[in-house]
């Protein structure tokens, strides 16, 4: 282990000793002493819901006690130093052990909540980083050890299990727990694939079947064919996948072989995180893996499929990570950060939440795991899918200042309805938002209420996390120019009013700004995907969008460039914001000012780097792999 890391391993080791909580402190079970810890769902759900009946005692329950990261700021210097030229830790990347080592909690700080649990009959297991206890056991060993009552609980015509009592425990097991996310099963979590609104051909000369856009397309757009031509193919590398839908592998070998792409046999492997999930989004699940194979050919695939719940998505992440196999790992589910906040309005620690899955991935950025997030489909309003509300606001995990999020963009094409004789043409790529959409979308009867007005390419200002050294300073950044074409008021459950004026204004904001860059993901300028429609068992051909395209394309590309370079580029955002600075930077800005390169509010400004539709912009992927280097050199 190099010097810098035995200098952080002593500085923890002495820490311990001298302020650590030993593990032979008493583990009394009075509440005399006991404090309360953030749960993983808010208590506007909770108190919202409709109790209805206590569970059965016996009734078993899986919990994640999410423990607390130790030295944050030496963690966050050291993801910092593996991503700088001339640094000594230039992608000089932690192993699992060397994390926990350096900056997890010690064995001490676990044994005291893990023999605190079993106390009460409760099993234990430990993830290898020391962050994440899971725990199983009875409804009533819950209850007693945590001092709650699990009931059976609806809420917004979902029925899941809660508590309206914060849990609480002993101040000496409390204080090294960061949230339990697992009390309560309510999740919003939604996955970001999208149908088409009007059903348009892609504009291809290599359409697959569906009409939809193929992989070559995407290579010949983005300029990633110089990688191939110099022998890249993804092999060595493996890409991972987190999801919470179950799949069918051979749709996706049915596909790549249809798409002309030769692929590795067998590279394909699926592991079922806290018993798996069902079919609900199997499209999605099935379009990561085609869509990042695709692009890297001759890599491994590793998919974790976990339940759609806070525990089977963390946990999901947990596995990816402490396995440490994939280089690079994306993810297409997520939810606003307002509906985290509205729960933060309740009296929830809310940033517990979040904080459980940015520690795992500041993990991921140690171990040099590149991340991928989509930024979501809902324009600048990404809560009106989370709670039906239309205030500003972006999707996490994206939002997390250790993940890169994936925004959307149009690509040209051009459209005449035969039965309006309304023309739609999108003359150059953009930033994707269904507003050139609207007239045809009203002359077929549609409505703000009715109709699919609210989408788009993610973006706009984190409330959860603070603008990132690797933002600041960027032309563009935290300043804003915004297409006012709805009028929102003040009740944000009340559909808002539409503006065709569209006055542009500028301003500022503040926090974490989302997206980092950009590809298409617009359903009508989309790609084709194959997937086994799980209530007839049989393959179906569509075309969808999305920026659920676009982590796992980013993703695959990443595993590409990997392979082409013969590195571990790492985490991609404190580089990509240097290289878009750069004298050869391969990111291409859309600071169109006309304001039809909106994502229904956020617009491009003259002359920035950086705006809240589209992020950095589009990539020149040789051109990356270039400044990611060696290439070419």
């Amino acid at each position: 282990m190099k010097k810098w890391k035995r200098s952080v391993l002593s500085f923890v080791a002495t820490g311990s000793l001298l302020f650590g909580a030993s593990p032979f402190m008493s583990l009394a079970k009075t509440t005399s002493d006991n404090v309360t810890i953030p749960q993983g769902t808010g208590t506007s759900v909770l108190d919202g819901a409709n109790y209805f009946g206590d569970l059965d005692p016996n009734q078993q329950v899986t919990v994640d006690f999410v423990l607390k990261v130790k030295n944050k700021d030496q963690l966050a210097q050291y993801i910092k130093d593996t991503t700088t030229r001339g640094s000594r830790h230039y992608r000089d990347y932690l192993s699992v052990k060397e994390f926990k080592d350096n900056f997890a909690p010690s064995s001490g700080d676990v044994w005291v909540v893990t023999k605190y649990l079993q106390s009460f009959g409760i099993s234990t297991s430990v993830y290898n980083d020391n962050l994440i206890v899971t725990a199983t056991g009875t409804v009533a060993q819950f209850n007693k050890a945590l001092n709650v009552e699990l009931q059976n609980a609806s809420y917004k015509g979902k029925k899941f299990r809660g508590t309206k009592k914060q849990p609480s425990a002993p101040r000496n097991v409390a204080d090294n727990i960061l949230c339990i996310l697992g009390l309560s099963d309510y999740s919003n979590l939604t996955s970001h694939a999208e149908k088409q609104a009007v059903k348009i051909p892609a504009n291809s000369d290599n359409a697959l079947p569906g009409g939809g856009l193929s992989p070559q397309d995407l290579i010949k757009r983005y300029n990633v064919q110089p990688l191939y031509d110099k022998g890249a193919t993804g092999a060595g590398q493996t890409i991972g996948i987190v999801t919470l839908a179950d799949f069918v592998p051979q749709d996706a070998y049915d596909f790549w072989n249809t798409a002309g792409i030769k692929v590795k046999p067998n590279r394909i492997t699926k592991t079922d995180v806290d018993g798996g999930s069902g079919w609900s989004g199997s499209d999605e699940t099935t379009l990561d893996v085609e869509q990042s194979g695709a692009l890297a050919p001759q890599a491994n695939i590793h998919v974790y499929v976990g339940p759609n719940t806070d525990t089977g998505f963390v946990d999901a992440f947990a596995k990816a990570i402490n396995d440490n196999q994939a280089q690079q790992v994306s993810v297409s589910w997520g939810q606003s950060e307002s509906s985290i906040d509205y729960f933060v309005k309740q009296n929830m620690e809310s940033p517990a939440y979040t904080e459980a899955f940015n520690q795992l991935f500041m993990q991921a950025a140690a171990q040099g795991q590149s991340m991928f997030a989509a930024a979501g489909d809902a324009g600048a309003y990404d809560n009106t899918r989370s709670m039906g509300m239309y205030d500003l606001t972006v999707d996490f995990p994206s939002s997390s200042p250790y993940i890169t999020a994936a925004g959307g963009t149009t690509t040209p094409f051009s459209f005449t309805s035969k039965s309006t004789g309304i023309n739609v043409s999108v003359p150059k790529e953009r930033a994707w938002s269904w507003d050139y959409l609207y007239p045809l979308l009203q002359a077929y009867g549609y409505t703000p209420d009715n109709g699919p007005f609210f989408e788009g390419g993610g973006g706009g200002f984190s409330t959860a996390f603070a603008t990132p050294d690797y933002q600041k300073g960027i032309k563009g950044v935290n300043t804003y120019s915004a297409v006012q074409q709805w009028d929102v008021g003040s009740d944000l459950a009340a559909t808002p009013t539409y503006d065709s004026t569209k006055p542009i204004v500028t301003g500022t904001g503040s926090g974490r700004n989302v997206p980092d860059l950009s590809m298409d993901a617009d359903p009508e300028s989309g790609y084709s995907i194959l997937f086994t429609n799980p209530k007839t068992g049989v393959q179906e051909w569509d075309q969808y969008g999305g920026t659920s395209f676009v982590a796992p394309q980013l993703n695959g590309l990443s595993a590409l460039i990997n392979s082409a370079n013969h590195t571990q580029v790492g985490f991609w955002n404190p580089q990509i914001y240097q290289f878009a600075q750069g004298w050869n930077s391969p990111l291409t800005p859309l600071n169109d000012t006309s304001g039809d390169n909106d994502n229904l509010f956020y617009t491009g400004t003259a002359g920035t780097i950086y705006n809240q539709a589209t992020g950095l912009g589009t990539p020149d992927v040789a051109k990356l792999a270039w400044n990611f280097g060696p290439f070419y050199r």
